[in-house]
């Protein structure tokens, strides 16, 4: 038996925003980790006091990855603030917006994010490497040169639906202001049949709908196993997930939670059970005891962010949310979990909690069921009908937007008094998934995740602690505000 080592590894490459994790390392595994998200931003403060339409021109400024998701969330306070409701071509054309903007983080993540360390030279022995280096290698890969001009492509759809992307202006809390006439329309079914064919030549190899249908984790394999291993980078995927054991690799926690989206993924709490609980917003706190930040526990519409970087205890700028004092994992997987879908619920059963294998698996199933969806929206925008409903009044109300970016749930909690922002509070994805320990010393879901993780002799920067790292994808300047 060793002693412990202790390891910074960071800052992240292909990471949006700035990280850094501290690994306590004995006998070859990850004992205990920290979680840091070293960069301040401010935009909580920043928001209060202005007008509180403003909010949709600065909370979209928070990231240009996921600009809409937070468009959205604003928008979706706002509406219930003012009781404003778009009208039907209004709510399909945001959720085209969404989903645009999701789809193609889906795809991003997997092609650029997480399978170019499966081309590491450390790999070398491996049977698959040499396929792997053709496909997956950082600007040599065949699969970015396949696959990201047909993402470019696909996000035209932003152009049409919403003027341009990021930081569009078109998402209001009545609707979307861009309309779509007919000939538009039959370019958003054209653009998506491009993205459709696209996917099932190179991703998939196989049609999105029977994607899609895959129900359990054998006929996964099966289906990856019936033809060659490399035909189609999904399939690759699988038969390099098999070999490196990504099923047993980053086990996060039980609990998955997600709020619900475009009425076709459910809203819930999911605890391993066959129940599907509420998503209860009353029982969501920000605990504060290993943040850089001065206060106490508290919900989201009472808290607030004043920063105390001299902190004893302290050791990141994120907030650590808590669902009724429970860590949970958020992202594609919990959608995919709490919506009911076999394969992903089975995944998690199996190992106790999502893992490497099941978030990166449950993200391109939630892409393959995307797609159809999108098509289906499209063709019942009714063009000649409004897109947009006038503003309402702003007075003193309080209200929350919750959505579901690419990551997983992000809300905005906005106070208004007399038209003003009197409060705002942001709990993004990687807020819940990256929070440091609570005041009870509960890690967050990547900290716990990252237990057990081999690392091998003379490793700086594990290539195992990247992978766990990686299939949550973070995005870190959404993480602190």
């Amino acid at each position: 038996m060793t002693g412990p080592t202790r390891l910074i590894v960071g800052p992240f490459n292909r990471v949006e925003g700035d990280l850094e994790v501290t690994i306590d390392v004995a006998d070859g595994a990850v004992t205990a980790a920290r979680v840091n998200a070293p960069l301040y931003r401010g935009f909580e403060q920043i928001l209060l006091g202005r007008a509180a339409h403003d909010a949709m021109v600065i909370a979209p400024r928070i990231c240009g990855i996921c600009s809409v998701s937070q468009s959205v969330a604003a928008a979706r306070a706002l509406a219930r603030i003012s009781g404003v409701e778009a009208p039907p071509n209004g709510r399909l054309a945001a959720d085209l917006v969404l989903a645009t903007e999701n789809a193609a983080d889906h795809l991003t993540h997997f092609i650029l994010f997480f399978t170019p360390d499966l081309a590491r030279a450390c790999y070398a022995g491996r049977p698959w490497h040499a396929a792997a280096r053709r496909r997956f290698a950082a600007q040599e890969g065949e699969c970015a040169r396949s696959l990201l001009p047909a993402r470019a492509r696909f996000l035209h759809l932003m152009g049409l639906l919403a003027g341009k992307w990021p930081h569009s202006l078109a998402l209001q809390p009545g609707g979307v202001t861009k309309a779509i006439d007919g000939g538009e329309k039959m370019r958003l079914l054209a653009i998506l049949a491009e993205f459709r064919e696209a996917l099932e030549a190179h991703l998939f190899a196989d049609r999105l709908e029977r994607i899609a249908a895959l129900s359990s984790p054998e006929e996964l394999f099966a289906w990856a196993d019936a033809a060659a291993f490399d035909a189609g980078d999904f399939r690759l995927f699988l038969h390099i997930a098999r070999d490196l054991d990504f099923g047993g690799l980053g086990i996060g926690p039980p609990a998955l939670a997600s709020s619900g989206s475009f009425g076709l993924f459910g809203p819930g709490l999911w605890r391993g059970g066959g129940e599907v609980l509420p998503f209860d917003l009353a029982q969501v706190t920000e605990d504060v005891a290993s943040a850089w930040m001065a206060g106490d526990t508290s919900h989201p519409f009472a808290g607030l962010t004043r920063p105390q970087p001299d902190k004893d205890g302290a050791y990141s700028w994120c907030k650590a949310p808590r669902l009724g004092g429970t860590v949970i994992e958020v992202g594609a997987l919990a959608r995919q979990v709490v919506d009911g879908h076999p394969l992903a619920r089975t995944l998690v059963r199996n190992s106790g909690g999502g893992s490497v294998l099941a978030r990166v698996v449950a993200r391109l199933v939630e892409l393959a069921r995307l797609i159809p969806a999108m098509e289906d929206w499209s063709r019942t925008l009714r063009p000649r009908e409004p897109f947009c409903t006038g503003p309402g009044p702003m007075e003193t109300a309080a209200a929350a937007g919750l959505v579901e970016a690419a990551r997983g749930t992000l809300g905005h909690w906005l106070t208004v008094t007399d038209g003003y922002i009197s409060g705002y509070q942001i709990i993004a994805p990687t807020t819940w998934n990256f929070s440091p320990r609570d005041g009870s010393g509960q890690p967050g879901a990547l900290e716990s995740a990252l237990v057990g993780t081999p690392v091998q002799p003379g490793e700086a920067t594990p290539v195992a602690v990247q992978h766990v790292v990686r299939s949550f994808d973070p995005c870190m300047v959404c993480t602190v505000h």
